[in-house]
């Protein structure tokens, strides 16, 4: 499968560990070649020797649009619609209240629906801006009634790796009236999204999974072109500014994408983004879609076929479109699993309070690591390895 994988010269685009299996890009993804020598150019090249001239020179204030602009060809967004800046829950504060703003004035409400299988940073946020209504994952479109103002939703559970219907729920929302905010995190980067198409107002997503953007990497926002004249970003930052080096004392909104900026934009964090996300070029969603259903279709196949039937409730969907690029594995003792097998080489994560999670980021995921990491698993829990203390002693990051 690997000699037939056109995606698979794309791996040499990464730096990567010889000795680890690496199935944890839905948290982290994999640092690219080509970061190094972008992180030199502009903490060498640039800041030391340029100052403050690299604001003019060297395009610094350019970036959230310019970085904007390649995630935006990744989420199926018109021109001139993405900004990379700010955190994914900033980002989703600002949309949230803007897109209550237009519902009220429009005697829509305040009732926010979403899901419990949201992340609960968004969770928190949407709590802190409306009325927060929560169901069921599965009870998401049925729930959709006159009284919604915003439905706000990942795409793909981060819990779970099942994944929301994004057209058929835009579709219905819009039927009565509401407007939709889409969370991103799981999704860019890994399979295609298509925005535009699906008709979505507003999105966010972040930079550090399978966009590949580094730790703490910047976030991204989307508001659809016809919502950008009347949005109203509740943080009014100086650079969300019409005319910013104006120094006025009375804020009047820049047009387009620009009034969702706030602050002074984290030049280096984007330059590695905007270096990172090269490894996208050239290569088809599509591959990279068809790709990832494999990738995750092979590895519960084989999770049915060499673990015991008890070991494991595989909690993400066996149909292609109804899951995201990961797969989640419930056990009790999933923490300490997952621990034996980080000392083992091969890496993936523990959600609270019994998932055994496992990302599967196409551009440099292989169908022999597949395999090797399901052995490693069997032999984990056929052998009781990680039944010792050491697996059982919780990091602060799990």
């Amino acid at each position: 499968m690997d000699r037939q994988d056109a995606l698979a010269p794309i791996r040499e685009r990464f730096r990567l560990p010889a000795d680890m299996i690496y199935l944890d890009g839905n948290s982290l993804g994999a640092m690219p070649q080509s970061v190094p020598d972008a992180v030199h150019e502009v903490v060498v090249d640039q800041w030391a020797a340029h100052l403050i001239k690299g604001w003019n020179d060297d395009g610094w204030m350019d970036l959230p649009h310019r970085v904007g602009s390649r995630i935006g060809e990744l989420i199926g967004a018109p021109p001139e619609s993405v900004a990379a800046c700010d955190s994914t829950s900033i980002n989703l504060f600002k949309l949230i209240s803007g897109a209550l703003r237009i519902q009220e004035e429009a005697s829509r409400g305040a009732v926010i629906l979403t899901d419990s299988g949201n992340f609960p940073s968004d969770l928190y946020i949407l709590d802190s801006v409306g009325e927060l209504r929560i169901v069921e994952p599965d009870e998401v479109l049925e729930s959709i009634t006159p009284d919604v103002a915003v439905v706000a939703l990942t795409e793909v559970d981060y819990g779970t790796g099942r994944r929301h219907n994004m057209h058929a729920i835009t579709e219905a929302a819009h039927a009565v009236g509401a407007l939709v905010v889409w969370d991103l995190a799981h999704s860019a980067g890994a399979f295609p999204v298509d925005l535009a198409g699906v008709g979505a107002d507003f999105a966010v997503g972040c930079g550090y999974k399978y966009l590949n953007g580094g730790p703490g990497a910047p976030g991204f926002v989307y508001i659809a072109p016809r919502h950008q004249s009347h949005f109203e970003n509740p943080l009014k930052g100086w650079l969300g500014h019409a005319q910013p080096f104006d120094f006025s004392s009375e804020f009047r909104p820049a047009p387009g994408i620009s009034r969702a900026i706030v602050g002074t934009p984290s030049v280096i964090g984007l330059t590695v983004m905007d270096s990172a996300l090269t490894v996208f070029d050239h290569v088809s969603l599509e591959q990279i879609a068809a790709k990832s259903a494999k990738l995750t279709g092979l590895f519960m196949d084989l999770i049915r076929q060499r673990t015991d039937p008890e070991a494991f409730e595989i909690l993400t969907p066996l149909i292609p479109e109804e899951r995201g690029s990961q797969v989640s594995l419930r056990n009790s003792n999933a923490y300490p699993i997952v621990r034996a097998l980080i000392e083992r080489g091969v890496v993936g994560d523990f959600r609270a309070p019994d998932i055994a999670r496992f990302g599967f980021a196409p551009l440099y995921v292989r169908y022999v690591d597949v395999w090797d990491a399901v052995t490693a698993i069997a032999e984990v829990i056929d052998s009781g390895e990680w039944n010792q203390p050491r697996f059982n002693q919780r990091f602060s990051v799990t």
